[in-house]
């Protein structure tokens, strides 16, 4: 008994020590939505395949310029339209664009504040107007949302007014803002406004100004690990990955 336990001792630790020779970097770059489902996939993603994920957030402008200039990765997962249009400059494989999420803009307001009303677009409008600071990402770095909202307020008809009561947010959750205090509104893709601890979320824009963006997943053409980045796009669609999206306000969209 003592041999043939030795022996699968050391089959265990050929195939443990061949597993490890065989890992690889994986680099994903995502946009910052899709942020907490992909994090919440790497252990299973590293225990399936024993690489590693090299995980980039940035917002979907600032990527797809980085993509555009010459860099390489193994999976992009941001706005379809990016996705499509880096297709189209040879960026992402042809065929390998997967729809993953969508998700609309949503306001945010900090816990025990008196509740405002955003049930309309006037009334979203008279909200702005009344707010003291309002939070939003930065449309300058390609932000989504931020993008969105600054065409918003102009077709609203007050970007003069409420210029100056604005905060752009770079990086992250303008929720976080509103939770420390420095603002009163975020206003903000709900899956990254949603649960933050300190804040209330009021609700989804009204549905006549509302804007849904859907996320996609793409795999570069100059990809070192094609095969890794098709089992992660496998991971972010399956049931389990719906169900967490559907929990962080997203709705799932698969369609190729």
């Amino acid at each position: 008994m003592r041999p043939r336990a030795g022996i699968a001792a050391v089959v265990i630790l050929g195939l443990a020590m061949n597993h490890a020779a065989n890992a690889a970097e994986v680099k994903v770059l995502s946009a910052g939505v899709m942020k907490e489902i992909i994090v919440a996939l790497i252990p299973e993603f590293e225990k399936q395949t024993g690489h590693k994920v090299m995980l980039d957030v940035r917002p979907a402008g600032t990527l797809a310029r980085r993509i555009e200039a010459g860099e390489t990765f193994d999976l992009a997962v941001i706005t379809r339209p990016v996705i499509e249009s880096l297709i189209e400059k040879g960026k992402v494989v042809s065929g390998t664009r997967v729809d993953l999420a969508g998700v609309g803009i949503g306001v945010a307001m900090r816990e025990g504040a008196p509740r405002p009303d955003i049930s309309s677009a006037d009334a979203f409008k008279r909200t702005l107007l009344a707010a003291k600071s309002v939070a939003h990402t930065d449309p300058e770095v390609g932000a989504t949302s931020g993008v969105y909202l600054a065409k918003l307020f102009e077709k609203l008809g007050i970007a003069d007014q409420v210029k100056q009561k604005i905060i752009l947010v770079r990086g992250g959750s303008s929720a976080l803002l509103v939770a420390s205090g420095e603002v009163e509104l975020a206003v903000q893709q709900i899956s990254e406004i949603l649960n933050v601890p300190g804040t209330v979320y009021i609700g989804p824009l009204p549905a006549e100004i509302q804007n849904i963006t859907v996320y996609s997943a793409g795999i570069g053409t100059k990809a070192r690990e094609s095969d890794a980045a098709k089992t992660l796009i496998n991971l972010l669609t399956s049931p389990e990955a719906m169900r967490f999206l559907k929990s962080h306000g997203l709705e799932p969209a698969v369609v190729r």
